[in-house]
C-alpha cells in the first residue's frame, strides 16, 4: 500500500529565500560521494530499478539526444517498476487549476493508483495561493523526493523555472511538456495533450477527453521507466 501524505507549503517569503538559497549552492558547488553543494543528492534514477525495458521502448542502437521524442511499443515499460522505498511528490495547482479540474483529478489519480500498486510513498504539495505555484515547486524540491511529479498545465511554467536551477531534482510532467526542458525534466505525452507554457498555449490537438485513467496510467509507467533507464530530458510519447 502506498502512503499519502500532504504537505502545506510555508510562508512565500520564507520558502524562497531558504530553498533558492539550497539551490544556489547545489548549482554552483560540488562535494564528494555524489553529492551537490555537500548536501546529497536524490537517488540516481537507474540506481535499484526492478525490470528491464521491453523490446520496442528505444532503439538501443541510437539512443534517443536530449530533448527528442520517443515512442515507446505499447506494454514495453511492463517489466520496469520503481525500485523500493521509491517516494515521489504530487505536485498539482489544486483548486488554482485554471478550470481544469477534471483532467488534474485524472492525472493525480492515476498517480495514486500507480504509487498504490508500487508501493510508493506519495506526497502532495499544493500551492496556498493563486500566486504560489513556484513556492509550491520550490516546497517540493525541498522534500527531497526520488521524483516530483507535476500535474496541469498551471504547474509547466513553475516548473520550467525553477527546474535549471535543482538539476538534483527529477521531475516528470504529466500530460504536458516544458519548451526548453533541463536533462532533470522528462515529458510524459498524448495526442490530446501537449500544453508547453502560457507563451505557447495549448496545442492545436488538445483535446480534454483524451484525458482518461488508462491513458495517463501508461503515461504515467511509461515516463518512470524512462527515467530508472536514465532516458531523462525526453519526451515520452504514449497514444
Amino acid at each position: 500500500m502506498n502512503r499519502i501524505r500532504s504537505r502545506t507549503p510555508v510562508l512565500a517569503g520564507v520558502l524562497a529565500v531558504t530553498v533558492a538559497g539550497a539551490l544556489l549552492l547545489t548549482a554552483c558547488s560540488s562535494g564528494p560521494s555524489g553529492e551537490a553543494g555537500g548536501v546529497p543528492t536524490t537517488r540516481s534514477p537507474s540506481s535499484d530499478a526492478a525490470g528491464t525495458l521491453g523490446a520496442g521502448f528505444v532503439d538501443p542502437s541510437s539512443p534517443p539526444s536530449p530533448e527528442a521524442t520517443i515512442s515507446p511499443a505499447p506494454g514495453s515499460w511492463d517489466g520496469t517498476h520503481p525500485p523500493a522505498d521509491y517516494d515521489v511528490v504530487l505536485l498539482s495547482p489544486g483548486e488554482y487549476g485554471a478550470g481544469d479540474d477534471a483532467q488534474t483529478a485524472t492525472l493525480a489519480s492515476a498517480v495514486r493508483s500507480w504509487a498504490t500498486a508500487e508501493g510508493v510513498t506519495v506526497t502532495d504539495v499544493q500551492p496556498a495561493s493563486a500566486d504560489g505555484m513556484t513556492d509550491a515547486v520550490l516546497q517540493a524540491v525541498a522534500d527531497r523526493a526520488d521524483l516530483v511529479i507535476s500535474v496541469r498545465n498551471a504547474m509547466v511554467d513553475p516548473v520550467a523555472a525553477i527546474s535549471p536551477s535543482a538539476l538534483h531534482q527529477q521531475f516528470l510532467v504529466l500530460g504536458a511538456e516544458i519548451a526548453e526542458p533541463t536533462s532533470n525534466v522528462t515529458a510524459a505525452d498524448w495526442t490530446g495533450a501537449g500544453f508547453r507554457g502560457e507563451e505557447l498555449g495549448a496545442s492545436s490537438h488538445h483535446d480534454p477527453s483524451t484525458f482518461t485513467p488508462e491513458r495517463a496510467g501508461r503515461a504515467l509507467r511509461a515516463g518512470v521507466a524512462a527515467l530508472q533507464h536514465d532516458l531523462n530530458g525526453t519526451v515520452v510519447w504514449v497514444d
